[in-house]
């Protein structure tokens, strides 16, 4: 067992499950960017310094080999280009934004190269081109070309530990002494390089390079925030007070692990179940959405309302209770109306059929124009009977002659007859009478009235008989 493997035995589980997070990482970005193709895809990557890289050495993503070093050429640039080809599937798309660095593998001094295909992205946001083909004619033509400022090469920890040890600390002097004269006039080079040689260098000036550009999005944020801190400022007891009660809860979890456990373990099919629910609560809430608005225009009216509402309860109660009292006092009579009110049942469903019948005949009378011929007849009998002439109205008959009694005496320009006590008691005179003075028509009608034949009758009377039937 090698010395690196004793200093980190007590660490074991830690690295096995660092190694397995690392590679479901690399399974993950296979799936992401992986093409799935068996055909060679070969990346040039240009590196200020390639020592103690080795044709054959492992390319890693996330801690996953992927590929091989095929080889280390110097370039027209004095620069190192690193040939490497990736074999494994799904890691076959380097992107314009992929990154490599020169890694230790070893304290034997052999390194390896880490590679990020791709940098972190936004859910949905598009992804970076892939890195341009070199064209032929070119060296490496037919590769995938990663620039140098893709790249890092840092200094390796045994290269800083040997200027300890003579001659090196002697060459570090001669080179610090140097250093002046060498490095005038080479200053930017001088800061790329610095840059390029410690990854954490170049990643920090990308994020003050964004920040930068996003200065006023930051002045934004800032002013945002103290306006958004001020109400937590002015309630900061309570914040104090949820931080500690959220400490309780956390101990008290931690106390209980099994049982968190199970909750976590139903936790997926509860977001199952709650996906649907909340699709219809979003439904729900659409469709509510207009009865918030009338809610809303109508909200001035309804406080309204339940402000009286104190009021008009108190007027309420002084109603309830009069109508109790008169409760109290009408109780006994209306009780002892049940006996009316069963006969009036009784009545009214032995009335029905006559009730129905009645609609039915009242019905069919509306219908035939029954009191349209009712109110000719009425017109036409009194145009009938009375006349009209230069002094006003007068009675030509009177029910009174067909057999009644009269206490008056009737004179008409052709004869004179005063009718006695006893002028009503025979028909026939009447008859006569009637014939008498001139009215045809009522002695034709006085007879049809005593059961004479029709055909016996003067021929106005039929067709007042006519009219009257309705034919």
């Amino acid at each position: 067992m090698s010395s690196q493997e004793h200093a980190t035995g007590g660490r074991k589980p830690l690295i096995v499950g660092a190694l397995a997070l690392l590679g479901a990482l690399g399974l993950a970005l296979g799936l992401a960017f992986g093409t799935g193709s068996s055909d060679p895809y070969r990346v040039r990557a240009i590196f200020d310094d390639a020592s103690n890289l080795v044709v054959g050495e492992q390319v890693k993503v996330a801690g996953v080999p992927v590929g091989s070093i095929e080889a280390v050429e110097p370039t027209p640039q004095a620069k190192a280009a690193v040939v490497f080809n990736v074999t494994r599937a799904g890691f076959k798309d380097f992107r314009t934004d992929a990154s490599c660095t020169i890694e230790p593998q070893s304290l034997l001094g052999e390194n390896f190269v880490d590679c990020l295909p791709t940098q972190a992205h936004a859910e949905g946001a598009p992804l970076p081109p892939p890195l341009s083909v070199i064209p032929g004619g070119r060296e490496g033509a037919g590769e995938r070309l990663l620039p140098l400022a893709n790249t890092s090469s840092p200094v390796a920890q045994d290269v800083i530990t040997d200027i300890n040890h003579l001659p090196e600390r002697e060459r570090f002097r001669i080179i610090l002494n140097e250093l002046g004269a060498g490095l005038e006039g080479n200053g930017e080079a001088l800061h790329e390089v610095i840059q390029r040689a410690d990854p954490a260098l170049r990643e920090t000036n990308r994020v003050l390079a964004i920040l930068a550009a996003d200065n006023h999005v930051l002045a934004k944020l800032a002013v945002d925030s103290q306006r958004a801190l001020a109400p937590l400022a002015e309630v900061r007891k309570r914040v104090a007070d949820y931080l500690v009660r959220s400490n309780e809860v956390a101990r008290a979890s931690a106390h209980n692990p099994v049982a968190l456990g199970e909750n976590f373990k139903d936790f997926p099919a509860f977001l199952e179940e709650l996906g649907p629910a909340m699709e219809r609560i979003g439904h729900f809430g659409e469709e509510t959405a207009p009865v918030m608005r009338e809610l809303g225009l109508a909200a001035p009216g309804l406080n309204r309302l339940f402000a009286a509402i104190p009021a008009f309860s108190e007027k309420s109660t002084t109603y309830f209770e009069s109508l109790g009292r008169f409760g109290k006092t009408a109780g006994p009579d209306l009780q002892s109306s049940e006996v009316l009110l069963n006969r009036l049942l009784s009545l009214g469903a032995k009335a029905q059929p006559f009730a129905g019948n009645l609609s039915q005949l009242l019905s069919s009378f509306r219908e035939t124009g029954g009191i349209e011929r009712l109110m000719d007849f009425i017109f036409l009998v009194a145009g009938a009977t009375n006349g009209y002439n230069s002094l006003g109205h007068f009675l030509r008959a009177d029910a009174a002659s067909l057999g009644l009694c009269a206490p008056y005496v009737a004179q008409t320009p052709r004869c004179k007859q005063q009718f006695s006590e006893s002028a009503g008691s025979s028909s026939a005179a009447t008859a006569t009478t009637a014939s008498h003075i001139g009215l045809p028509t009522l002695a034709s009608t006085q007879a049809l009235l005593q059961g004479a034949h029709p055909g016996a009758v003067g021929r106005s009377s039929r067709l007042l008989l006519n009219y009257l039937l309705g034919e």
